[in-house]
């Protein structure tokens, strides 16, 4: 009996720590780098990737998708959003980066820590445009980003900062190049915003070295 009780708390003890992602199309598995994050990281945590299309700070938690993330009892919660919060996504989405994106962001950081996970936030992805001379073109996402490492600084916690990777990738591989790891649409048409395999892989090892470096 006490041996069967020892194996038990053996088992128990070397389950590998959870982390759940949550954010939008660019974290999921359909277009986003989770995938490519839970390759890098191997057998090494118990990853769940929670991220929904089209989801914002603001609607991932009225249609209830937050609660389910704290509901699995994660070691590390990742948080990335932004992409939905930009004006013009609609009033069921749209935050001001200044007020209710942080209010939102800040309110994620205490829950999880309410239930003893750690929580890291994330900088949105890249869109990868270029001028017509080929250069990088900052997006709508700046503020939003910068209202990320605000909250960080406010809050004490780490950030993965994958718009600066993100960028700094584009930025090398030029407008011919960031098509290889963009992804194609039905009418044939580039996806400059998600990834297609290529960079699923690569920005997903991104994410496990930025994870690596804050942890």
């Amino acid at each position: 009996m006490k041996l069967a009780v020892a194996f038990f708390a053996i088992s128990v003890f070397a389950q590998p720590a959870k982390i759940v992602l949550v954010g939008d199309s660019t974290v999921n598995d359909e277009g986003g780098w989770g995938p490519g994050f839970r390759a890098a990281m191997g057998d090494r945590y118990a990853i769940l990737n929670l991220a929904k299309n089209g989801r914002s700070s603001k609607s991932f938690r009225s249609e209830g998708h937050w609660a389910k993330a704290l509901a699995e009892r994660p070691a590390f919660v990742l948080i990335q959003f932004g992409h939905n919060d930009v004006p013009g996504k609609g009033p069921e989405r749209e935050t001001d980066a200044s007020s209710t994106y942080r209010a939102n962001l800040a309110q994620f950081i205490d829950e999880a820590k309410a239930i003893g996970a750690k929580p890291i936030l994330v900088t949105s992805i890249v869109r990868r445009g270029f001028t017509p001379d080929g250069k990088f073109r900052p997006d709508s996402l700046l503020p939003y980003v910068e209202a990320v490492h605000v909250v960080a600084r406010e809050k004490s916690v780490a950030v993965m900062d994958l718009y600066t990777r993100t960028r700094e990738q584009a930025t090398a591989l030029g407008p011919e190049g960031a098509k290889e790891i963009g992804r194609v649409l039905p009418d044939r048409k580039q996806d400059k915003t998600h990834l297609g395999p290529m960079g699923q892989a690569s920005v997903g090892r991104m994410a496990a070295e930025e994870f690596e470096r804050v942890r």
